[in-house]
């Protein structure tokens, strides 16, 4: 399957969440979809897409069958849809996972519980997982688990529409990392500032002592 670039996940996702959460104004307008895809809520990152981009989206995501325009009768303008369905035949466990994960990134089974209840009810994680398990299992994979990161309890799932995510660290934790790293080269260049002045003090008190020698 071709890899997906993150604004053709992003419509994408936008697509199959307002089919399963506003079905009565599903099919999409460009407007719409447009602003689907800048919500604040509900995605990871927020985006600012104009139409010239989720144009050229919609066109390329076309080309893979996997979403497009729709002809309506009673509308006067185009509207488009996700194609998913036909092409993977997710159940609905299925559907809502993978689209939280399209619209916010690698997540937890609890995070996914939590964030796909507008889409499906899960009534625990083994729900979850079981869904997770059978997007890993397809034929390519379309779910990772990722290793877990440094003091987390849980390990987090990702899609891979957009290809592999060898190395991902989620924002917050890469922002952690970046803080240590910068505490610790402060403190290491502290220390060499106190080095130096013991070594100052020392070459002044040697100095100190060998002019109180030439005294006597």
């Amino acid at each position: 399957m071709t890899k997906l670039h993150e604004i053709e996940v992003r419509v994408l996702g936008s697509l199959a969440e307002k089919e399963i959460t506003t079905p009565d104004y599903y099919p999409l307008s460009l407007n719409a979809l447009i602003n689907a895809c800048n919500q604040k809520s509900n995605r990871d990152p927020v985006m600012a897409l104009d139409e010239r981009v989720v144009t050229q989206a919609l066109d390329s995501l076309n080309e893979k069958s996997l979403a497009g325009q729709v002809t309506s009768a009673d509308s006067r303008v185009p509207k488009y849809a996700h194609r998913l369905q036909e092409v993977f035949n997710f159940d609905r466990r299925e559907m809502a996972v993978l689209c939280v994960l399209l619209l916010r990134g690698p997540q937890t089974p609890g995070e996914l519980r939590g964030r796909a209840e507008r889409m499906y009810q899960f009534d625990d994680l083994e729900v979850v997982e079981s869904a997770l398990r059978h997007l890993m299992e397809r034929e390519p994979p379309l779910v990772k688990k990722l290793a877990r990161q440094p003091g987390t309890k849980e390990s987090r799932y990702a899609h891979l529409l957009a290809g592999d995510v060898e190395g991902w660290i989620a924002p917050a934790e890469a922002h952690a990392v970046a803080a240590t790293g910068d505490q610790d080269e402060q403190r290491i260049t502290r220390l060499e500032t106190e080095v130096q002045s013991l070594r100052t003090e020392i070459a002044d008190l040697r100095q100190q002592l060998e002019d109180f020698r030439k005294q006597f």
